[in-house]
């Protein structure tokens, strides 16, 4: 259990094998409301879906189901209109908790239509890949893609509990497996130098689905994220850190038009950003090969980028952290520490990015 002490909304954090199947006694712990609405994605439901429904059954809840297509692409706001058809034909009330059975992308969606249906309706995260359960599923952040970039409308939402399964990892594929990792390194990079060391060791446990490291490594990264959150629940001033690699990876994945998955394009922003911090002096080339070694161990792209260098930093500019025109950048000055810089030349911005193209 790890406890997220947001403000007024404070909530926990089950990791536990098997949690899954007791997902409807954790809810029925927090609301007496006879129905849930449950969010998922037609990949994620015959997986997942019918042990959800039993657990929920057997303490009493009627679920009402909205399945969505699966992908980025449709985290949109179409997408969210056929959510706000489903749960308002079904008549649910303010008191009524609203799922995310899925990723981060079906977590985002979920989130953004409790936050908005009714003005409002309790939330409930329970992720189904690693990427959802070490960053997604915690902080409250929802919302949907726009043309112009990544995550660009949304609320912040914080989930009335959060529910993580590492067993249904088992039916990830192994893309999706790697994309997580890429939130783990990000983790240990900005706040803790002396677990990198052990990740830098353990990566290939988590390859193999090794199910005792992958529920220690969850929660690892699960406190790290709650220590963030709950200090800075609306990102006015150190959870930015948490976009460490993001700058680069968001217009990456939108000039993808989402073909990067979205650990993938983290992965390449992180090797970006060592890269610009090492150019800027911040950080030595020793600590930048480590970082991009762990990223090659955990089989995440550090090179071969094909895409328009130009539009990719031209793409920055719609970056939900720029203030005042200027884009801010997380650079690493250590293992283990970041710092917000605005204030990087242009030119070394484009020949970062244009080192991912080798």
């Amino acid at each position: 259990m790890v406890q997220v002490n947001v403000l007024d909304s404070p909530y926990a954090v089950t990791v536990e094998p098997g949690s899954l199947g007791r997902a409807g006694e954790v809810l029925r712990g927090l609301t007496k409301a006879p129905r849930v609405g449950v969010v998922t994605d037609d990949v994620v439901a015959p997986l997942h879906l019918p042990a959800l429904r039993k657990s929920l059954a057997a303490s009493g809840f009627e679920p009402v189901v909205a399945t969505v297509p699966a992908g980025e692409r449709h985290k949109t706001l179409q997408t969210i209109s056929d959510i706000y058809d489903a749960l308002l034909a079904a008549k649910i009330e303010r008191s009524t908790p609203v799922i995310a059975l899925g990723g981060g992308v079906v977590g985002d969606m979920a989130g953004f239509a409790a936050a908005t249906v009714l003005r409002g309706v309790p939330f409930v995260q329970v992720p189904t890949t690693l990427l959802a359960m070490v960053d997604a599923s915690v902080g409250g952040k929802t919302g949907i893609d726009h043309a112009v970039g990544k995550n660009l409308i949304g609320a912040f939402h914080q989930p009335m509990a959060v529910v993580v399964d590492p067993e249904v990892l088992r039916t990830l594929s192994p893309r999706e497996l790697r994309s997580g990792l890429a939130e783990c390194i990000k983790h240990d990079v900005i706040r803790d130098a002396a677990h990198f060391e052990t990740l830098q060791r353990s990566i290939p446990r988590a390859l193999r689905l090794d199910a005792e490291y992958l529920a220690e490594l969850i929660a690892h990264n699960v406190g790290i994220k709650a220590k963030v959150v709950s200090a800075d629940p609306f990102e006015r001033a150190d959870r930015a850190h948490l976009n460490f690699g993001h700058t680069f990876g968001h217009s990456i994945e939108t000039v993808s038009n989402y073909r990067y998955a979205h650990g993938e394009c983290v992965a390449l922003g992180m090797v970006a950003a060592c890269r610009l911090a090492h150019r800027l002096g911040m950080l030595d080339a020793a600590s930048v090969d480590r970082v991009i070694a762990t990223i090659a161990a955990a089989e995440l792209p550090t090179g071969g980028l094909t895409l328009d260098v130009g539009a990719i930093v031209d793409g920055m500019i719609f970056d939900k952290k720029v203030k005042a025109g200027r884009v801010r950048f997380v650079l690493p000055d250590r293992i283990g520490h970041v710092v917000i810089r605005d204030d990087v030349p242009a030119e070394a911005v484009r020949e970062v990015v244009e080192s991912l193209r080798a």
